[in-house]
């Protein structure tokens, strides 16, 4: 991994740095918003954890013992700890470098209080997969689907644990259907709509391991104003 192609940024509302690749997928305004989404507590596992962006959002949040990043991608989980280690939070979060599906190997059934995720959201061969293998996999499921995230979750959520999910909205059956499956109840919606008159493209979900069934909706993330500018929420979020 040459040097020349890293460069590193500043983790959006915090004084912490991100090594990234220039040229291969780097996180985008949807971890950004499920980091803000997230109610962070315990013991965390952020599934799919690409260069650390989330749990680096999240480990000033609340009252956090350890946040585990699990990323199958050889050079982006080396990215992730290196982060880690250049914001010295070795103690405070750990990258994994592993498939997602093998952490039943490693973490006794209904260890964790949170579970957050932001994974593929396109169906495998339902989308023209890049050819680069890094944005195919980040982008597709080919690595790990909807079901094995749900799956995973399941297992090692305790009871009445939180399940954070940031997705599309064209998913939102299979999400719900898939959460329910899994004993992840749906509690909260919060659509994110580029502006009040658009339709939205990410949707927010909030699931509770065994809990009733009892759905409710946030108010809508608008993201643009109507001259173009950033509204208010957005600043708050980005800081």
């Amino acid at each position: 991994m040459s040097k020349e192609n890293i460069h590193i940024d500043i983790v959006p509302g915090t004084n912490y740095k991100i090594k990234q690749l220039k040229d291969k997928f780097s996180y985008g305004t949807d971890a950004i918003f499920l980091s803000d989404f997230a109610k962070p507590k315990g013991l965390v596992m952020d599934l799919g954890t690409g260069t650390g962006i989330i749990p680096l959002r999240l480990i000033d949040k609340g009252k956090i013992d350890m946040i585990y990043g699990v990323e199958i991608q050889t050079q982006v989980a080396e990215l992730a700890k290196e982060s880690i280690e250049l914001n010295k939070l070795e103690n405070k979060i750990k990258i994994l470098h592993m498939d997602l599906r093998d952490l039943q190997k490693y973490f006794p059934k209904h260890t964790f209080d949170v579970v957050t995720s932001n994974p593929p959201y396109m169906k495998e061969g339902g989308a023209i997969v890049n050819s680069d293998e890094n944005f195919a996999i980040s982008r597709h499921e080919i690595k790990c689907t909807l079901e094995d995230i749900l799956n995973i979750t399941n297992y090692l959520l305790k009871p009445l644990g939180k399940f954070y999910l940031v997705h599309r909205p064209d998913r939102l059956v299979d999400i719900l259907y898939t959460m329910r499956k899994y004993e992840i109840e749906p509690k909260y919606i919060k659509f994110v709509q580029p502006k009040i008159e658009k339709k939205p493209n990410l949707i927010l979900i909030e699931g509770l391991k065994n809990g009733k069934k009892d759905l409710k909706f946030y108010d809508p993330l608008i993201v643009y104003n109507e001259d173009g500018t950033y509204t208010d929420e957005i600043y708050r979020i980005y800081k």
